[in-house]
């Protein structure tokens, strides 16, 4: 399993790595449409469709994705999209972790296949659009993610039930405490004052998503950071307590050893449009 592990990480790094740092966006933005179609059809298959139905499904996300690019909204301000985006993740993902793994049974299908398309085809937009805006912007993004997940792990492992006694979700992700939760936001916090430091000491030729929130003070820079780091659990949480409903440990095995694509990205979906959403707000 560790070996699985290992070469599909490698695999997978030696993909993304020269996309990501390529001289144009293009090759990353391309990547990223076939990552969000292929967990299109995860999310068919999640949610009692077919083998047709959810490969249709992953045709749609590339249709939908590739109207999008050719539009030019990649490169577009978009503010009242990310805000509808933004609020539309954080009442909907309160909603569902309120309704617990017993409530997804009770939304029409047709709502979920339809909110779960919407929500990739989002991300994809909010990571074309971060990657327009720069390396630099869209790493400090994926980072927050990664450290939050991180931090989480390693103060779960040591804290976790200690001062809390309860866990975050149990009936979810029975693995989760709050003092993981917490612990993610601490490293995040610590990463972030990092990262801004480095980049007052070395300035970058596009400014990260730390950077631009510390534009509009500290009241923003801790709350927004916060928010996303929140959000990045809750994402993680909505994809857990879809997969506990249909009864599988993993969104596919596309990835030996990682699970699906859905289970790689799960935290990103709220994360990206949220950050392009307070970016916006600072700028206008």
């Amino acid at each position: 399993m560790l070996k699985q592990r290992v070469i599909t990480a490698l695999v997978l790094l030696a993909i993304v790595l020269p996309a990501l740092f390529y001289r144009t966006p293009e090759p990353f933005i391309a990547l990223a449409l076939v990552l969000m179609a292929a967990g299109a059809w995860e999310w068919g298959r999640l949610n009692g469709l077919g083998s047709g139905a959810s490969l249709g499904l992953g045709l749609v996300c590339v249709a939908l994705c590739a109207w999008a690019w050719r539009a030019g909204l990649p490169a577009r301000a978009l503010p009242l999209l990310w805000l509808a985006g933004g609020a539309a993740w954080v009442l909907g993902a309160c909603a569902l972790l309120r309704a617990g793994v017993a409530g997804w049974p009770r939304v029409p299908r047709g709502l979920r296949i339809g909110a779960g398309l919407a929500a990739l085809w989002l991300a994809w937009l909010a990571v074309a659009q971060a990657r327009v805006l720069g390396v630099n912007f869209l790493l400090s993004v994926l980072a927050l993610v990664w450290a939050a997940d991180i931090f989480a792990y390693f103060a779960g492992r040591a804290f976790g039930l200690r001062f809390t006694r309860r866990k975050l979700a149990p009936a979810i992700s029975p693995g989760k405490s709050w003092e993981g939760a917490w612990g993610g936001m601490l490293g995040v916090l610590v990463l972030a004052a990092v990262w801004i430091a480095a980049e007052r000491a070395w300035p970058p030729e596009v400014p990260s998503l730390y950077t631009r929130l510390a534009h509009g003070g500290w009241w923003l820079l801790l709350p927004g950071v916060l928010l996303m780091v929140a959000m990045s659990v809750a994402g993680d949480l909505v994809e857990s307590l879809v997969k506990r409903s249909a009864g599988v440990k993993d969104s596919s095995a596309l990835l030996p050893g990682h699970g699906g694509v859905l289970d790689r990205v799960d935290a990103l979906l709220p994360t990206l449009p949220l950050a392009l959403m307070l970016c916006q707000w600072i700028a206008a």
